[in-house]
């Protein structure tokens, strides 16, 4: 009987934990939905911790959710570090480029090792765009959580969701809002690396 019993229970109880961890991992709304969008990227985000440009296998991944433009300016930003490791061949120069010390989805200050995450809100915008707001936790020390927002800049394209852009709003931590899109233009003008024009600016 006991055997029976097992037979049938823990077969049952698998199909039941294995039902409830699928229910939990599903996106919030239909696909077709922004927040829908959104959430698949952050699943990606946590389970990589990212920084920087994201490698080619990763890439392949996130440039699903991405939009023409913005895989564009990717692509315009490479080139633009290309360019200006061919001015500055010396492996010892640092670069200029803060891309590189962020999380693309998720910000500046160690702020890629992303542990859990939770789609806040979605406000309309005059553009027509919308802005999905994300609020992103990492725990360190554990039992000390770390929690800042993010907002993603969805857009519709080829008859689908996207996203556009990223916004880092300022909070405690971070003074000044800034964007992705600002992050991989800056010093460069299109593939070309320019420097901070700027500081040159005021040198003169």
């Amino acid at each position: 009987m006991k055997l029976l019993w097992c037979l049938v229970f823990f077969p049952l109880a698998t199909t039941l934990a294995l039902g409830q961890s699928a229910y939990e991992s599903k996106p919030p709304g239909p696909p077709n939905q922004p927040e829908a969008l959104v959430y698949s990227p952050y699943t990606e985000v946590v389970a990589r911790h990212s920084i920087g440009i994201p490698n080619d296998a990763d890439m392949k991944i996130f440039a699903l959710y991405l939009s023409k433009v913005l895989l564009h300016r990717i692509d315009l930003f490479r080139a633009c570090y290309a360019d200006w490791l061919r001015q500055n061949p010396d492996p010892n120069t640092k670069h200029p480029f803060g891309v590189f010390e962020s999380g693309l989805f998720s910000g500046a200050d160690d702020r890629s090792e992303v542990q859990t995450f939770q789609l806040d809100n979605t406000q309309e915008q005059r553009d027509g765009s919308l802005r999905v707001n994300v609020r992103l936790t990492y725990e360190d020390p554990p039992g000390h959580p770390q929690t800042w927002r993010v907002a993603t800049v969805v857009v519709r394209e080829n008859g689908r969701f996207v996203i556009e852009d990223v916004i880092y709003p300022k909070d405690k931590n971070i003074h000044v809002e800034s964007r992705l899109s600002e992050g991989l233009s800056n010093q460069c003008n299109g593939p070309h690396w320019v420097g901070d024009i700027d500081r040159k600016d005021e040198a003169k």
